[in-house]
C-alpha cells in the first residue's frame, strides 16, 4: 500500500538535499539519513539499489520500511528521512526495519532535545 504523497520524499533534488546536508545513522542493514524539513510532518524516501536483490525482493524491503515508518511517523519531528538499504537488508525482515527506524527516532529525539532543532 502506498504512502500518501504528502509523507513521501519524491523528487530527485529532495533526495539529494537530504543526502548532501543530512545527518547519517547506520542502523543495521540500512543507512538512515535525516534532515529538518520545511513541512509540518515527517516524510520518507526509500532507496533500494538493484545491486541488493531482484525486483521482488527490493519491493519487499520497501514494504517493510514503509510499514515500520507508518508505525512511528506520529512520533517523529518534521524531518525528511531517506532510508538506503544495504546488501544485507533482505535478512532484516519487518522487525529489523522497525528496529532501524526506532533507533533513528531515538537519535532524532536526543538531537532535538540537546540542540533544540533537527539537524
Amino acid at each position: 500500500m502506498k504512502l500518501p504523497k504528502a509523507v513521501r520524499v519524491r523528487r530527485r533534488r529532495e533526495f539529494l538535499a537530504v543526502q548532501e546536508r543530512g545527518a547519517r545513522l547506520y542502523a543495521g542493514d540500512v543507512l538512515v539519513l535525516f534532515k529538518g524539513a520545511g513541512a509540518d510532518r515527517a516524510r520518507i524516501g526509500i532507496t533500494v539499489s538493484s545491486k541488493v536483490a531482484n525486483a521482488v525482493e527490493r519491493n519487499r524491503v520497501k514494504r517493510w520500511v514503509r510499514e515500520a515508518f507508518r508505525e512511528i511517523q506520529a512520533e517523529l519531528p518534521p524531518v525528511d528521512l531517506v532510508v538506503i538499504a544495504r546488501a544485507g537488508a533482505l535478512g532484516m525482515g519487518l522487525a529489523g526495519a522497525r528496529r532501524a527506524l526506532a533507533s533513528s527516532r531515538d537519535a532524532l529525539a536526543k538531537g532535538v532535545a540537546a540542540k533544540g532543532r533537527v539537524p
